[in-house]
């Protein structure tokens, strides 16, 4: 065996119940420590649950030790399986040049929302239009709307032709990091998932958050907060939301250099629960 920790993160999605329990069998039978991140307690690519439900009931109770992102999903954890889960949060995403760079100045406000290849999580149709009549009502407010180009991304296209969408291939890095500053705020259309990495991106360069009431989006950092899960949308909060974030401008920018702490902290936190397994074995 070459390795001491089999740490689960993702990559288990096509992954079978049967697999997985051979897995934590061959785990046992060579006392290696399994460690799971829970990233996602509802995996934002299936629209049926169950396939994610079954993998996450046999890992978490498996686990030597179980990690997750905010308080929230600790606390869904510890109602489902009874564990105890170690609350790591999710580091910084953009890299700290670009972080400490200035925002570039743009006219008027802009609220964006991205389709992207949609996911099944993801219901951008009637959040965009729900947008764009509060935006509507916004002095000097504009929304801008992406999706990519991919039979996913011109199908929402599609649905939305009365309005500007544009439709491209997928960002490169610096390119979402540009789209992301040139936006005054970014709309999450999640109508289910648990965290995001896009909110982290945001939270890195500036650029303020609306996400939906589902998940534990709203643990991972400040933003503002509609009503959207898998009973709906309520179009009244979204447009509370988007007015908050006209009238005040909130600046929840993170800090470069507590965001680097953060990620050393992070760091030390794995090698101290790597260790600690192992020494557990």
């Amino acid at each position: 065996m070459d390795f001491d920790v089999f740490h689960v993160h993702f990559g288990f999605d096509d992954r079978t119940p049967e697999q997985l329990r051979a897995l934590v069998c061959a785990l046992r039978a060579v006392r290696c420590p399994l460690v799971v991140t829970v990233h996602d307690l509802r995996n934002p690519h299936h629209a049926d649950p169950a396939q994610h439900t079954a993998a996450l009931d046999i890992l978490v109770p498996a686990a030597a030790e179980v990690v997750t992102l905010t308080g929230g999903a600790a606390a869904e954890i510890a109602r489902r399986w009874g564990r105890v889960a170690v609350v790591v949060p999710h580091p910084h995403v953009v890299d700290s040049v670009r972080a400490r760079a200035a925002r570039p100045e743009h006219e008027g406000f802009v609220i964006g929302l991205h389709a992207k290849s949609k996911r099944a999580n993801s219901d951008p149709v009637p959040v965009v239009r729900a947008l764009a009549d509060a935006v509507a009502r916004l002095p000097g407010a504009r929304l801008r709307v992406d999706a990519h180009d991919d039979a996913a991304g011109r199908a929402v296209a599609a649905q939305l032709a009365d309005l500007d969408v544009r439709v491209h291939r997928p960002f490169t890095d610096d390119e979402l990091w540009d789209y992301l500053t040139d936006l005054d705020v970014s709309v999450l259309p999640y109508r289910f998932g648990t965290h995001s990495g896009w909110l982290e991106a945001c939270h890195d360069l500036g650029t303020t958050v609306i996400a939906p009431s589902c998940g534990y989006y709203a643990d991972q950092g400040p933003c503002l907060v509609y009503d959207h899960d898998e009973s709906g949308l309520d179009s009244a909060s979204l447009a509370h939301a988007v007015g908050t974030a006209y009238r005040e401008r909130p600046s929840w920018r993170a800090d470069p250099d507590v965001r680097a702490n953060q990620r050393q902290e992070i760091a030390d936190h794995h090698a101290r629960l790597y260790h600690a397994v192992v020494g557990r074995r």
